[in-house]
């Protein structure tokens, strides 16, 4: 009897869609749930009439596969992965490579890796993104662990991945060993919360100064996405503005609440690039805007509590639409600088080798994030493998040094209207900071010297110095 080639455990909804995926490229796959209700109710619909086989028991659904098996694995992260690996372990034979693709904490994904290597397994953390329609159609995968087990899942992952539009190339590759997989994830998800709390940032700048319809919103947004802000992003909140709720007739965003949740990974990619020294500002601002979008009570009665004279924005239309368009699109620049920069640094950290213009070129399509912006950055990176920096590319510094005015008159107009843009605000003062030869520190180093003795390096000579500041 003919064995099947992938396995998955976990039929949410990214399961499903993957499992559809995999079926549709040609691969014989065997599915199990832990309930086994959800699996029967899997197999009633579009899986009965694909070569998708239901097995009900772990024994048998892992004897239904054929050697090495390939096994993936798509329940919520953190015990639950656990959990499952150990039911599998007694099962498998050497060689079995385990898939975990959920959104697992980089640091779990290397003890994971460790464990299962030393016991003659191979295990892979990849990183999936796309959602649900990525999932069933081509998401962007970010597969570590070791090469050797990277080559085994080869053609299965080739397979399903989204293909970049610009050439066709599957958005896949190896990433680095242990959890480095789960890492590029982790920052991806991070980037998106900055790409996301730009475009609200946005949203309500404009909707302060001028107020625009739904309609108007729309074709400003339409307008953003045929240029160089198209994006995932950009083209559903196109879309948004023009849903109407069924029951009042209204705007449906005029009526969802506004408070943000978040599962964590982007607060993962803030503590993350604290502890390795890395700044993040314009991703960290975002996952504090969703923390304080939280504090609705607390918000509605500081609203009452702090009265501001009123003012109307008195520039043109035209103006404040385009420099919002321009301060959208440099920060977003700046975010994606610091994303690059927080995987140098985690790389250089943890010894994961990554190619950063490769990490750029398999978020092109599939991923959350994807966007025309990235195909300038996986150029800017094949022009300079060692690019310190996004911002010191000559293509990108071009665009920001044309928009620089424009930036900061929607900042300025931002402050003089009483409207909270954290992420865009940050995003120019990353910029200011970065292209400034001199900065305040040596007076920060100069107050520790003073109350600690902490030392200092002077600019005049080498050495480490040590001064009595107070005089008498």
């Amino acid at each position: 009897m003919l064995k099947n080639q992938f396995g998955l455990i976990g039929l949410a909804v990214m399961g499903q869609n993957l499992v559809l995926n995999a079926a549709d490229h040609g691969f014989r796959v065997s599915v199990y749930n832990r309930t086994e209700d959800k699996t029967r109710e899997f197999m009633a619909g579009e899986a009965g009439n694909k070569n998708i086989v239901p097995f009900y028991s772990l024994e048998t659904f892992v004897k239904s596969l054929e050697r090495p098996r390939i096994i993936q694995i798509m329940v919520k992260a953190g015990d639950p992965v656990d959990a499952v690996i150990k039911q599998l372990k007694p099962l498998l034979d050497k060689g079995d490579v385990i898939i975990d693709g959920g959104n697992s904490y980089f640091t779990d994904t290397e003890r994971r890796a460790k464990e299962l290597e030393a016991a003659g397994f191979r295990f892979v953390g990849m990183g999936v993104s796309g959602g649900e329609e990525g999932a069933r159609h081509g998401p962007s995968l970010m597969p570590g662990g070791t090469k050797d087990a990277y080559t085994v899942i080869e053609p299965l992952v080739t397979a399903i991945a989204a293909k970049a539009p610009t050439d066709g190339t599957p958005c896949v590759t190896y990433i680095g060993p242990g959890g480095a997989g789960h890492y590029v994830k982790m920052v991806h998800n991070g980037i998106e919360y900055g790409d996301m709390q730009l475009i609200a940032e946005s949203y309500a700048l404009l909707k302060a100064a001028l107020n625009p319809s739904p309609e108007e919103f729309h074709r400003i947004f339409s307008g953003w996405n045929s240029g160089e802000l198209s994006s995932f992003l950009i083209e559903i909140t196109a879309d948004i503005f023009t849903k109407m709720d069924e029951k009042t007739g209204k705007p449906l965003l005029n009526l969802v609440l506004d408070k943000a949740e978040q599962k964590g990974t982007g607060k993962w990619t803030s503590q993350n690039a604290l502890g390795i020294g890395a700044a993040i500002p314009t991703i960290t601002a975002a996952v504090d805007g969703r923390i304080i979008s939280s504090l609705k009570k607390e918000r509605v009665a500081a609203s009452g509590t702090f009265v501001l004279p009123k003012r109307d924005y008195q520039g043109g239309r035209e103006k404040i639409i385009d420099a919002v368009r321009a301060a959208l699109y440099v920060s977003k620049i700046c975010s994606y600088a610091q994303g690059m920069a927080l995987l140098s640094k985690a790389s250089a950290e943890y010894c994961y080798s990554l190619n950063l213009g490769e990490v750029a070129r398999i978020w092109r399509a599939g991923c959350i994030i994807r966007a025309r912006l990235l195909d300038d950055i996986t150029r800017a990176f094949r022009r300079n493998p060692l690019l310190p920096n996004l911002l010191v590319d000559d293509d990108f510094k071009q665009a920001i040094m044309n928009r620089q005015e424009a930036w900061r008159y929607a900042v300025k107009t931002a402050i003089d209207l009483g409207i909270a843009v954290p992420a865009i605000s940050a995003s120019l003062a990353y910029f200011d900071a970065y292209r400034t030869e001199y900065l305040p520190a040596n007076l920060i180093q100069a107050q520790r010297d003073y109350f600690g003795a902490h030392t200092f390096e002077r600019i005049d000579q080498s050495g480490i110095f040590h001064t009595h500041w107070k005089e008498g």
